[in-house]
């Protein structure tokens, strides 16, 4: 077996051969991702493992209708609805994702009023969620499922599904069920409000429907029959082991 000599021309090899990889998997991941659309609120067509991009939008809830009607938060009538809050996401399409919202405390409904969230993406062949309760003075909702339905790679809904409290079950008095089946924190036991509990907000995806190509999309199932134990919890209760083993 011949052995490489070590030196110049065995460094340089191994420089040269770290570039070539690190391009391989440049382009591979490139390679992947066919969706040019980074704008939440443009138009497209998309296949799996594609990334798809789409909008949170935080406010009161009469911010986001326009008389009875609602609206996108890409329609441009909804001018109350700046004055809130809005972030961006890009999942890959049918991986089941966890996004995470870690500054809560920016979130605090204002004036006494509830605070809701709404998913949206697109605009002309958009969708949107129905706003969804995320918390109170008293209260927040830090454990969420949103489902992307697609059908021939287009977003024809954005759905909220609650899991009737089965992350709250065990009695703890830090928690409170709601009648929409979420399970609320009492804001006084948060980190932010010098409690215990970690209050940021997390967002499990998942997808359904078909792709561009017709493959069917399989995730919301996968996380339906994982209902019984939160996503979002098995992450809590990792990270919490994981900062335990390192600081204690």
């Amino acid at each position: 077996m011949a052995i490489l000599p070590w030196g110049r021309s065995g460094a340089r090899f191994l420089v040269v051969a770290l570039a070539l990889a690190m391009a391989m998997l440049e382009s591979i991941n490139a390679a992947v991702d066919t969706n040019p659309v980074f704008n939440p609120c443009g138009d497209t067509r998309v296949q799996v493992l594609d990334g798809f991009t789409f909008g949170l939008a935080f406010s009161s809830n009469s911010s986001f209708f326009l008389g009875r009607s609602q609206l996108s938060p890409c329609d441009r009538r909804l001018s109350n609805l700046y004055s809130g809050r809005i972030a961006a996401f890009r999942p890959r399409v049918d991986e089941i994702s966890l996004l995470t919202v870690n500054d809560t405390s920016t979130l605090n409904a204002d004036n006494g009023n509830e605070l809701y969230m709404v998913s949206y993406a697109g605009s002309r062949f958009g969708a949107r969620s129905k706003p969804h309760f995320v918390g109170d003075n008293e209260k927040i909702v830090t454990s969420f499922t949103l489902v992307l339905e697609f059908r021939k790679g287009r977003l024809i809904n954005m759905l909220w599904k609650g899991n009737d409290c089965k992350s709250c079950s065990d009695g703890r008095d830090d928690f409170v069920c709601l009648k929409s089946g979420d399970c609320a924190v009492r804001l006084s036991h948060c980190r932010h409000r010098g409690g215990r509990v970690d209050c940021s907000i997390g967002i499990t995806v998942t997808f359904s429907g078909t792709d561009k190509n017709n493959v069917v999309l399989n995730t919301w199932y996968q996380v339906a029959k994982l209902q019984q134990y939160s996503l979002y919890n098995l992450y809590s209760n990792l990270k919490s082991s994981v900062w335990s083993q390192l600081f204690f």
